[in-house]
């Protein structure tokens, strides 16, 4: 688990401001669709009789899956060429390894990886327990918010860089149904730092309706604290 001691962070990317580029993802035609008008407020709310932990570990595990297909599908067009950087509309994303250096590393680079490290995190029997008996680490929700944080940067990426990509492969249902979803399931158990997700906080509005954080609890914990520090938007 030495990538849990890595961090990503935000920053402006240096360029001066510009006039912003039509965020084709916002008009009305695109943003209703979806593969399904299934209620997921309703969802994503813990059963009765099951445990937190496992709920989280079912659904981050979901979503990590989910993820990782909708980015799969316009991976050939997330090139190092195309997308020489992590970036999300003004903010810019970085990757810091278990030393604390700083990575740097084009899209496809910081995707893969978020990907394979949360693939080593779900798939350790000590994090994500599969066998009766075993218990959850007392960290695992601080890990499950970190995992949340990394699947919202590919979303995000997504939609700022590769939507006309996904437009012409009609799977922006998918792709809308899936942000849906994952921003109502990590709204309900507080997983993202509202200052993470500001970025995209029109879509969000648009997809989900206003709600801030919401969910349970009374605060982001320690995962929110570090999402608050490690990212700067550009104003």
């Amino acid at each position: 688990m030495d990538w849990l001691m890595g961090k990503s962070k935000a920053k402006p990317n240096g360029k001066k401001p510009v006039a912003e580029e039509k965020k084709v993802y916002l008009e009305p035609e695109y943003t209703k669709s979806r593969i399904t008008d299934f209620g997921f407020k309703e969802l994503v709310v813990l059963p009765r009789e099951i445990d937190l932990n496992e709920w989280l570990a079912s659904n981050t595990t979901t979503f990590f899956h989910h993820v990782n297909l909708q980015y799969s599908t316009i991976s050939e067009f997330c090139t190092g060429e195309a997308c020489q950087t992590m970036a999300v509309c003004n903010t810019q994303y970085y990757w810091y390894d278990e030393r604390g250096k700083k990575v740097k590393c084009t899209a496809p680079q910081y995707v893969d990886f978020v990907m394979s490290s949360v693939q080593k995190l779900v798939t350790d029997e000590d994090v994500f327990p599969t066998k009766y008996g075993r218990e959850f680490p007392s960290s695992f929700e601080s890990l499950v918010k970190k995992i949340c944080k990394y699947l919202f940067h590919v979303l995000a990426h997504i939609y700022s860089s590769h939507f006309k990509e996904t437009l012409a492969l009609e799977l922006h249902g998918h792709l809308n149904t899936l942000y849906v979803h994952f921003i109502l399931f990590a709204r309900e158990f507080n997983l993202l730092d509202p200052k993470e997700t500001a970025v995209m906080d029109d879509l969000t509005e648009v997809l989900c309706g206003s709600g801030g954080g919401g969910g349970r609890g009374g605060g982001d914990g320690a995962g929110g604290a570090a999402g608050a520090q490690n990212h700067v938007k550009e104003r």
